[in-house]
Formats: C-alpha cells, sequence, structure tokens
C-alpha cells in the first residue's frame, strides 16, 4: 500500500464511511476532511472530527504504517503538533502527541475495496507512453475538456512565477521586467539565460536616449552582450565597435562576459549574433513596451509586434562578425513569434491581470492561447493518436502541462482523468 494512494482516497472519501471507529474503539465522525495540503506539514490541513462526544479540529497526517510518524521525525516537528487525527492503512504502534496523550487513529486496512488497489498499480506499472492509454477513451469528454482548462490556468501560474519573482526584485517595474523576458525570449531555450544578463546590463532610460539611432543601439547592445572585445577585418564591426567604446564611456557600462553565449547547435538563423541584432531593431521600433504587450489581441496583432523587426545591411549578408554568408532577410518566422506569446506575451499579460486584479485581462491571456495554432512536437502528437486532439495552443499546453507534470511523474492520483478511470 502507497501513501498516495490513502491520499487519494480520504481527498476523494473512497472509502467506507460507516460506523467509524479509532483503533481504540471510540466512535470517530469526520465532520471536515481538510484541505489537501501539497507543500511541507502535515497531508490535510484544517480538518474536523468528532471522538466520542467531544469535537476537535487541526490537522490530518496519513501513513501507510503508523510507526512511520517516528520514521519521518515527526514528533520533533513543531508543524504536526496540531494533527488531531492519524489515519494509517495499518496500526503497529501508538501515537502520543507531546503532552503524553493519544492521537486518535483511524485503521483504512478493512475499508478499502480491494479492486481499487490493484487498478491504481496496473496503471501505475504499464509500460505504455502514458499510464492511461488503454483506458483514457472511456473518460467522458466532459471530465477532460474541465480537466485540460485547469492544467492551462496551471501552467500560465508557473509560467508566471519567475516573472514575479523578477518583479519583487526590481521593484514592481513592469516596463523593466518586459524588457528583460522579451529579452530572454530572444534566446529561445539554448541562450536564454545570456539575454536576461544582457537586458539587466543595459538600463532603460540608455536604450531611450538611443532609440533614435539604430546603429548605437545596436552598438550598445553588442557592446554590453561582449561581442565587440575582439580584433576584427570588417568595417562595420570596427566602427560598431569603436562606438560601444565610446558610449560605454560614456554611461559607465559594464559588459558581459562573451564566454555566456552559445553558438554550437544551433542554425545560423538563431546564432545570438543575429538574435541580438533582431533584438536591437525591435528595441528600436518599440518606445513603450510593456503597454505595446498589453495592446496585442490576437496573433494577428503579436506578428505585427514582432516582424516589423528589420536587422541592418550588414546581417543580411552575416551571421556572425567578419564572415560574409548568402544573402537572406533575417525576419522572424511565425513559429518563433508563436512561442514568444506563449512563454512571454501570455504569462506577463495574466500575470499583470493577477496583480491588477482585472479578472478581463486573464481572460485576454487565455483568448491569446486560443488564437494561436497548435504546437506541432512529438507529445502532442502521440495526445493525437489516443484522441486527445489539440486545436489551438490553449489545447497543446495544456496537454504538455498534464504530461510532464503528471504523466512522467505518475501522478494519476492528482489527475483528473487517473481519477476518473479508478472510479
Amino acid at each position: 500500500m502507497q501513501e498516495a494512494f490513502l491520499q487519494y482516497l480520504w481527498r476523494l472519501k473512497k472509502f467506507d464511511c460507516q460506523a467509524l471507529q479509532t483503533t481504540s474503539k471510540e466512535t470517530l465522525s469526520i465532520l471536515d476532511f481538510g484541505e489537501y495540503n501539497t507543500n511541507a506539514g502535515p497531508d490535510f490541513l484544517n480538518g474536523k472530527i468528532r471522538v466520542g462526544d467531544t469535537i476537535w479540529a487541526g490537522h490530518i497526517e496519513l501513513h501507510t504504517k503508523s510507526s512511520e510518524w517516528f520514521k519521518h521525525q515527526h514528533q520533533h516537528d513543531t508543524a504536526y503538533d496540531n494533527v488531531v487525527l492519524h489515519v494509517v492503512y495499518e496500526e503497529d504502534e501508538a501515537v502520543k502527541n507531546k503532552d503524553g496523550s493519544t492521537i486518535p487513529c483511524l485503521e483504512l486496512r478493512q475499508r478499502i475495496p480491494k479492486h481499487s488497489y490493484q487498478n491504481y498499480l496496473k496503471l501505475l506499472h504499464t509500460e505504455d507512453w502514458v499510464s492511461c492509454a488503454k483506458s483514457i477513451e472511456a473518460v467522458p469528454v466532459f471530465t477532460k475538456n474541465l480537466w485540460l482548462d485547469r492544467l492551462v490556468a496551471e501552467r500560465l501560474e508557473q509560467k508566471s512565477k519567475p516573472i514575479l519573482h523578477y518583479l519583487k526584485a526590481h521593484k514592481m517595474d513592469w516596463e523593466r521586467t518586459a524588457l528583460q523576458f522579451i529579452s530572454r525570449g530572444f534566446g529561445l531555450k539554448i541562450n536564454t539565460e545570456a539575454f536576461g544578463i544582457l537586458a539587466d546590463k543595459i538600463e532603460i532610460q540608455t536604450i531611450a536616449k538611443h532609440r533614435s539611432n539604430p546603429f548605437q543601439l545596436e552598438a550598445l547592445l553588442f557592446g554590453q552582450a561582449g561581442l565587440l572585445e575582439k580584433d576584427f577585418k570588417e568595417a562595420q564591426p570596427i566602427r560598431l565597435q569603436k562606438e560601444y567604446r565610446f558610449l560605454q564611456k560614456k554611461h559607465q557600462l559594464q559588459a558581459a562576459a562573451p564566454s555566456i553565449w552559445k553558438f554550437m547547435r544551433l542554425r545560423p538563423a538563431s546564432f545570438p549574433t543575429i538574435r541580438i541584432a533582431q533584438l536591437a531593431s525591435f528595441l528600436a521600433q518599440t518606445p513603450h513596451l510593456f503597454s505595446s504587450i498589453l495592446d496585442i489581441q490576437n496573433f494577428r496583432d503579436a506578428c505585427d509586434f514582432y516582424q516589423k523587426i528589420e536587422v541592418s545591411d550588414y546581417w543580411k549578408n552575416h551571421y556572425i562578425f567578419d564572415k560574409i554568408a548568402k544573402p537572406s532577410p533575417k525576419k522572424l518566422g511565425k513559429n518563433f513569434i508563436q512561442l514568444q506569446v506563449i512563454n512571454v506575451i501570455v504569462p506577463l499579460v495574466f500575470l499583470y491581470g493577477k496583480w491588477k486584479n482585472e479578472l478581463k485581462l486573464q481572460e485576454k491571456a487565455l483568448d491569446l492561447l486560443e488564437s494561436l495554432p497548435a504546437e506541432k512536437n512529438k507529445v502532442i502528437s502521440n495526445w493525437k493518436a489516443l484522441g486527445m486532439k489539440a486545436d489551438s495552443a490553449y489545447q497543446s499546453q495544456a496537454l504538455l502541462q498534464l504530461k510532464k507534470h503528471y504523466c512522467d511523474r505518475k501522478k494519476c492520483l492528482d489527475c483528473s482523468i487517473g481519477c476518473a478511470i479508478l472510479r
């Protein structure tokens, strides 16, 4: 028997709740099963029980065997001082409070339907792509859709956390935060952190002073990226280097280390040099970054927001400094823009809506996801083969969340689809 399964039974009241008694034969009534706690501490908080004629309010802790209370060192943890009920599969040792009184114990060994645990073990030990692959088709569409709605919100909460952390560290400066996360978006996975470092190396006010001069802005970004610290052969990088040294002295700037940038395993169009040139063009044409983000209503607006980028002539036939390449326009593609909307624009709008307590802004973030086409990858293709088709990024994001945070971790008991199958 696994503790996670006991928590599932308690959470959904899936055991025989009739004529309950403690292991000391006292009449027991569960007045409130408590709130499921996913953080440290007792499993269920703020429960309420009646033992005999006495009502107790407090926390409820679950274990497979009661002796696990001592194995987990709960007797030394003040978070467990207010536990009023110990729920176990089997009581093998009495547990007492610090005052010496025995904590009431409910044993579930004879109250669990035998088939339910066997069904759970089958789900847990299958080698299918997801545990419910052979059963998911039988789950009602309404149940699946309701769960996907919740997963989208959960995913947005997760994506918003690093943004909120940055905001708090920078006195709730939304413009600076927008610059940080827009910049990080240009790095995609491989150079995300490097672009974050670059954004922190440039003040909003400094960008504003040089926005009207795209050449200066490009020199500023490449210089602060640490990519102008070598001897060049071509005229353009030499000019950029000279301009940056002037700006560096003027603004007392400190460049990043060039070693933060990764070029390996990237297509030339995604080289950090190209992305920095694109970011410079983007910032030159976007004077009010955060308010521009809030103006985006749909995918077409997002494309207009990003596709105005036009790199300088030098980068039209270069991917790196001092090496001529076949001319190409270096425009941002729709797949890139879609990733920016999903990973940057939507979480920023969603978080701002929460911070302002404006439900319309939160709904707008979800509507933006609905306006995007579904992502195309192996995970989404596998879900489609199981009958879980994604028609928009709203649904594909939910399915990615389901796979990564539930299926891969075998958290079937925390998943509405898994619980429906077990029922």
